[in-house]
């Protein structure tokens, strides 16, 4: 499925554009702030193709994309472009807002206003790492290069300000360009340059109409202006309504200014920035007094913090930290935790016997090392459990031994390898031994704990070459018995589900879409069909029909669920080629016809008929099985073998 036809289906299964009232993105997931919740159809989103999860989390409906997660955000934004834009805006003026959960309001503000600058953030923690390391080397020392690597490297934290008015006034839904003034009020020379001189001069206040306005420096500070703008947004329509619209192009940007801009520097200003010392100084409190505790909760807790988007909550403490003091303590335990997922995902790369999982961990755990974890926890470590909380105990040791040899960092970057060069400790060789130690030890633990998965390497095809009398008697009926049971079972547990077409059985692993091939949505088995008729393999119910016909969610009466994909890509057919035969909701019996497609018309369209049929509620049972990895089948043959 190519990015747009991703974006239409989330768009659709959201509830439309017309329930969104706020969506932004970060480095893996979109995030839907919705008028109803009750709208979004969790359960599809889960099982669409390049999804790898989707949640609802911190007042957000949340999907994790992975990597292409910027690209499907352009597509979305140009599906709502201009309507999205409206809606935002009539949802902000309504007085009909739903009641949510305070500290999920909080979370979900400070998600949408960081964000957005991420990219800045990160831009410029790369090159300052750069800038960092070229110094200890002695590179390039006192030249011009270096004076504009470090001024490129230090441009987001003299001029915050001025990018979170920004982002915040997209947030709060208010006029961007007077943010930015506001943003300018703070930064002028009037106040940076009499702040800069008060030993000199023993000038601290600026007296305004009899109020003062004290002389700070305001170029890293982050809460000051998120309060002004986030007080304009309800200031700048008051004063809207008040002026006649003749003149409100006019007088409406003048009152506001010449409120806004003396409000922030009496109030906002001193208040946001007490704050964030007091914040930055309690966390630099909390770790020195407690500093080993702090470490390894924090460590444990990341992976958990990122599973519910609950990390950007302390972005606006790092950001202080590193503005205010040149260097973060909460990053070293996010380095700590990043670096242990991708040592439990190398630890399910030697583990499985699974080909396909084999290469999704080693992917994942390569891209855990360089700072993104969602594609190890989501596709990898979460699925087993065991290696997920064997990374989160190997962070947490690591994140205390940090904390003990009092390691920072310098810059907002990625927590990974690339970033090495901002962090410091007693020794810098602490670092690269608490690095190692995240990696090695959460690849112990995971080979500990080990994974619940099938390791004696063998397989009902192993069964099948024994003869089916002799393992199987319900096989040694004939499909005739197989078609009317639907779900057989093979021992006292085991679960047998029939193929629902007749066709060339393949690995999962040689579908051309990773959504499949990396089992993240589900455990089974592709089908290369001869024939073109979809049967239903169990009695029980369509949980769902795409209005494309190409693919069917089913759901047997013992619960086991079904995702049946015809082709690949051919979502883009828009149901050519294709007849369905039953609708959503709609009670199945097995052998029931439920889909009737085109083999030859679908390849000469270009796209591959290749059919995936996966366990979605693979995380219900032991394993999921195939009964051969290869080799013809019929329709009501023994096709996937669930174990308890």
């Amino acid at each position: 499925m190519n990015n747009k036809d991703l974006a239409k289906n989330v768009l659709e299964l959201v509830g439309g554009e017309q329930n969104i009232s706020g969506l932004t993105h970060c480095a893996t997931r979109l995030r839907f702030v919705l008028k109803d919740d009750s709208k979004a159809d969790l359960k599809t989103l889960n099982q669409l193709e390049g999804v790898l999860k989707a949640q609802n989390s911190g007042g957000q409906v949340q999907i994790i994309i992975g990597a292409k997660v910027d690209a499907v955000y352009s597509e979305v934004k140009n599906l709502t472009s201009d309507r999205l834009e409206n809606s935002e805006e009539s949802a902000a003026s309504s007085g009909s807002k739903k009641k949510r959960n305070p500290f999920n309001v909080v979370l979900e503000t400070i998600a949408g206003i960081f964000t957005p600058i991420l990219p800045a953030l990160v831009g410029c923690g790369m090159i300052k790492c750069l800038a960092t390391v070229m110094a200890a080397l002695g590179w390039l020392e006192g030249s011009g290069f270096m004076v504009i690597i470090n001024m490129i490297g230090d441009l987001i934290f003299y001029f915050l300000p001025f990018f979170l008015a920004v982002s915040a006034a997209h947030k709060f839904k208010t006029n961007p360009y007077l943010a930015v003034a506001l943003a300018a009020g703070l930064m002028h020379p009037t106040i940076l340059n009499a702040a800069a001189k008060i030993a000199e001069t023993g000038v601290s206040t600026v007296d305004f109409l009899g109020m003062p306005i004290l002389l700070m420096k305001y170029s890293s500070s982050v809460i000051p202006i998120i309060l002004a703008v986030w007080i304009m947004s309800y200031l700048y329509p008051l004063v809207n309504r008040v002026i006649p619209k003749f003149l409100q192009v006019l007088l409406t940007p003048m009152i506001v200014l010449f409120i806004m801009v003396p409000l922030e520097l009496i109030v906002f200003g001193p208040v946001g920035s007490h704050i964030g010392d007091w914040l930055t100084n309690g966390i630099n409190s909390l770790f020195s007094t407690a500093g080993v505790l702090a470490g390894a909760i924090l460590g444990f807790f990341k992976p958990i913090m990122v599973m519910f988007g609950m990390h950007y909550a302390i972005m606006p403490i790092q950001i202080q930290q590193v503005a205010t003091l040149g260097a973060t303590v909460l990053l070293p335990t996010a380095l700590a935790a990043n670096l242990a997922q991708a040592g439990a995902a190398f630890g399910v790369f030697v583990l499985t016997k699974n080909k396909t999982m084999k290469s999704a961990a080693g992917s994942s755990g390569l891209t855990a090392l360089f700072g993104i974890t969602e594609p190890a926890i989501y596709g990898v470590t979460l699925k087993y459990k065991r290696p997920f909380f064997a990374a989160c105990l190997a962070g947490g040791i690591v994140g205390g031994f940090y904390s003990l040899v009092h390691t920072t960092a310098n810059a907002i970057a990625l927590p990974g390898v690339l970033a090495l060069g901002t962090y410091t400790a007693d020794r810098y060789i602490y670092v690269i031994l608490g690095c190692i130690a995240s990696v090695v030890l959460a690849f112990i633990f995971t080979l500990i704990a080990g994974i619940k998965e099938d390791t004696d390497g063998t397989s009902l095809a192993t069964q099948q070459n024994a003869g089916p009398a002799d393992n199987n008697p319900t096989m040694a009926a004939g499909s005739t018995v197989q078609s009317e049971t639907s779900l057989q079972t093979t021992s006292s547990t085991d679960m047998l589900i029939v193929s629902p077409m007749t066709g060339e059985i393949k690995p999962i692993s040689e579908v051309e879409d990773q959504a499949f091939a990396q089992e993240l949505m589900g455990k089974g088995i592709a089908v290369v069909p001869t024939e073109g008729k979809v049967y239903a393999p169990f009695d029980g119910v369509v949980e769902a029909l795409y209005r494309t016909k190409h693919a069917i969610g089913l759901k047997a009466n013992n619960g086991v669920e079904i995702l049946i994909h015809i082709g690949v890509d051919t979502v883009s057919l828009k149901g050519k080629y294709f007849n369905a035969h039953i609708k959503q909701g709609q009670a199945i019996q097995a052998g029931d016809l439920l889909v009737e497609f085109d083999p030859e018309g679908i390849t000469s369209a270009g796209y591959n008929t290749i059919t995936s049929i996966v366990v979605t509620n693979m995380q219900q049972y032991g394993d999921v099985l195939t009964t051969a990895s290869s080799g013809p089948i019929r329709e009501s043959e023994a096709l996937i073998k669930l174990i308890p």
